[in-house]
């Protein structure tokens, strides 16, 4: 009897993770759209770009995101918005040109930003073939959230998301904005994150740090990605530590990341079939996102940045 008990609690508590990390598959499958990550041209950081394959600085691809980036004129940016629903402009200047526009916290396009955004969400919206206007809802936000923190400031902003983040309820835009809080945001969830025992919570502060560049958190990032096990991370969801550790793309982030991964294959971390994918194993796929979303190798970036 006890035996058979002990089994079906098992079961269960399997049943239980396997939802809870669907739910976060799901959940992270949409987490890129929309709201974007991108850096190019900055001499101390590696290029990054979730919305361009191998963005590399001097091409036409850069030439153009760097237009919207360094845009000073919010209605320029709102133009752009509406040239991209219309079909007029490719589709990922529309987010561009929101996080742009988020960066520069004005008062009117907050407004229009969250009129626009109650439209879409009300389904009064099209976008351009195979587009859906709903990819905009998370920048939209974050223009919105941007323009209340500098009317209310760093403090009070960051108090609302972490309570938003406790119960949940909070969407892209508001990681977003969180990781461009600093340092006291990025010890907030770092600190939250060793906190907790749950694998839910554990892979959610895990995947909000990956929207910060705070620097401090290399070293807790890299001991994540080489030996997630001994966080309570699964091995598949540790990628959120790489990708943490490319965001915030300094030499000694990318070095951290390079060594991580060879402690991580000495020791086997990620040497579980189920973890390959496309013929490959889970760290050759994790090196091939490098490429993607940085244009170059870590050893070619190690090598090109400064100390």
């Amino acid at each position: 009897m006890d035996r058979n008990h002990d089994r079906e609690h098992k079961a269960k508590a399997m049943i239980r993770l396997t939802i809870i990390l669907l739910a976060l598959l799901l959940a992270s499958a949409g987490s890129a759209r929309g709201q974007v990550l991108i850096r190019v041209g900055d001499p101390g950081r590696a290029t990054y770009s979730e919305l361009h394959e191998a963005l590399r600085p001097g091409t036409r691809a850069a030439d153009s995101a760097l237009s919207i980036l360094r845009e000073k004129r919010p209605a320029a940016l709102w133009r752009r918005v509406r040239a991209a629903l219309r079909g007029e402009v490719a589709w990922n200047d529309a987010p561009l040109a929101l996080t742009r526009l988020a960066e520069l916290r004005d008062r009117a396009y907050a407004d229009s930003a969250a009129r626009l955004g109650r439209a879409i969400e009300a389904g009064e919206v099209d976008g351009p073939p195979g587009q859906d206007p709903m990819d905009l809802l998370a920048p939209l936000r974050a223009v919105e959230l941007e323009r209340s923190r500098a009317a209310r400031g760093d403090g009070e902003m960051l108090k609302e998301i972490l309570a938003m983040i406790s119960t949940g309820s909070y969407g892209v835009g508001e990681a977003w904005v969180l990781g461009r809080l600093g340092r006291a945001a990025s010890d907030s969830v770092q600190a939250r994150f060793l906190a907790t025992d749950d694998t839910e919570p554990k892979v959610r502060y895990l995947t909000l740090l990956s929207f910060s560049a705070d620097s401090a958190a290399i070293p807790l990032l890299a001991r994540v990605y080489a030996a997630p096990d001994s966080f309570g991370i699964p091995p598949r969801y540790a990628s959120r530590a790489s990708d943490a550790l490319l965001w915030i793309g300094t030499r000694s982030s990318l070095a951290a990341l390079l060594d991580a991964r060879r402690q991580a294959r000495a020791r086997g971390v990620y040497a579980a079939p189920e973890l390959s994918r496309g013929g490959y194993d889970f760290l050759a796929n994790d090196s091939s996102a490098v490429i993607s979303r940085t244009g170059k190798w870590l050893t070619e970036w190690i090598a090109e940045l400064r100390p």
